[in-house]
Parts: structure tokens; sequence; C-alpha cells
């Protein structure tokens, strides 16, 4: 399963946002529709499909007690959430907080997984990156 692309949505009034069918048509065939959804420590929100989720867990809760920190921001906001007959997925008021989510989002495929980012605070973020040299290993990977 593999994400990619941005795609610019809005949430409407309940907190919702509609995956677009281009990854709803996956996410039913590869999870059921079945995502998780927690904070991220660059500012985002990541939202896993149940079974990449599921391995990620496994994987935090095996850490030592010196990452206690670490598994509650990811394991301590991890929200279980549905795609609904409409294709939307609600969005808690708590994680729209913590994203710095109001009304316009960016939904942005990750490969196995998606980001969601506020559009300013993804701005920032990127002209940030953009900042910095190129890590090598990415350099000598590009052709």
């Amino acid at each position: 399963m593999h994400f990619q692309g941005t795609s610019a949505l809005a949430l409407d009034g309940k907190g919702r946002m509609t995956v677009p069918t281009r990854h709803r048509e996956l996410l039913d065939a590869s999870a059921k529709g079945e995502l998780t959804l927690t904070k991220h420590p660059s500012g985002c929100l990541r939202l896993y499909p149940r079974p990449v989720w599921e391995q990620f867990r496994e994987k935090l809760v095996a850490l030592p007690m010196s990452a206690d920190g670490w598994k509650r921001i990811f394991l301590g906001s991890a929200m279980d959430v549905s795609v609904d007959g409409a294709g939307r997925v609600l969005i808690s008021p708590e994680l729209r907080s913590a994203g710095g989510l109001v009304r316009d989002v960016l939904l942005m495929g990750m490969g196995s997984y998606f980001e969601l980012w506020d559009p300013v605070r993804y701005a920032a973020q990127e002209a940030e990156v953009i900042a910095q040299p190129m890590p090598e290993s990415l350099a000598n990977a590009i052709f």
C-alpha cells in the first residue's frame, strides 16, 4: 500500500474530512476503512491504515521506559476512526487542536500512511527544510 501526493481539503463544521476517492478505494481494500489518527511531534497529525498502525504500535510498546514520553505522544493521543458511508473521517477536537487544524487541511500521502497539516504550518515547516542542506544520503539517491 503506497500513498503519495497532496490533497487540499476542508473540514466540515463537525470536524470531518472527506478522504479523496483515489485513497478511499485503497484504504477500503487494505484496511476496510479502519484507520488510526495520532499526533506527531513535527506539528502534524498522522493517519495510519489500521494494519500499518498495529505494526507501528507494536514497535512503540516494545520500547524501553526511557522512551515513555514519546510513547505518550503517539499512543496517548491515538484515536481509532473509520471512513463513514460518505467517505469522511471525524477528527476529534483534541487532535484538531494539536495539529492546528481549523478548516483547511493538506492530506499528504507518505507511503504507508498520511500526514494532515494546517497549510500555513506546513509552508513554514517546508521552508525550514528547504533552507537546510540536502542530506547526503538523499542527494546521492537522486538521479
